[in-house]
């Protein structure tokens, strides 16, 4: 028996994209809390652009050894809240495989006084951070760290500030 032809094209639902707003509305379900990133700042100079730049650098604690991994991330700066959500891990195509835990960079610009960091999983929880930027000397300080008050909220990730990975350029400010 012969398919019959369609008159017309099917509509194809539109997945549901969550945005940062509804998922820090979300209540996350109850699980046992485990540290499962680390959240890297410093400051970084970028030479293509010739600007100065902050730099937040999420990472797993796992380490991926059968491919590389990229940590999607959706972001937003309003006034003095910086939001980070995590959208999940995507494998990257690359010939070289090492091992290597997943990563995500994101970069700033123009951040000076303190702002709230907050990392948003995709099931709701958010952990946050105070952090006071300063450019002219030349210095970031996490204030605190802290969970904001949510039912079952849990602690998943680090926040560090990393000197070491510090890059300026070489004019003087």
């Amino acid at each position: 028996m012969a398919l019959k032809k369609p008159k017309d094209v099917p509509k194809i639902p539109k997945s549901r994209e969550k945005t940062i707003d509804k998922l820090k509305k979300a209540i996350p379900k109850k699980k046992k809390e485990e540290i499962e990133f680390n959240c890297k700042i410093y400051f970084f100079y970028d030479s293509t652009s010739k600007k100065q730049k902050y730099r937040f650098q999420l990472e797993t604690l796992k380490i991926f050894s059968a491919l590389n991994y990229k940590i999607s991330t959706q972001f937003r700066k309003e006034k003095n809240e910086i939001d980070i959500s995590v959208l999940g891990l995507t494998a990257q195509n690359d010939y070289l495989v090492k091992a290597q835990p997943a990563t995500a960079e994101i970069d700033f610009e123009n951040l000076f006084g303190e702002y709230t960091l907050n990392i948003i999983k995709q099931d709701g929880s958010i952990n946050s951070a105070v952090l006071n930027f300063n450019i002219y000397k030349k210095e970031i300080e996490l204030v605190k760290e802290f969970l904001p008050a949510k039912k079952n909220n849990g602690k998943f990730c680090t926040f560090e500030i990393d000197n070491s990975l510090h890059s300026f350029s070489n004019e003087s400010i």
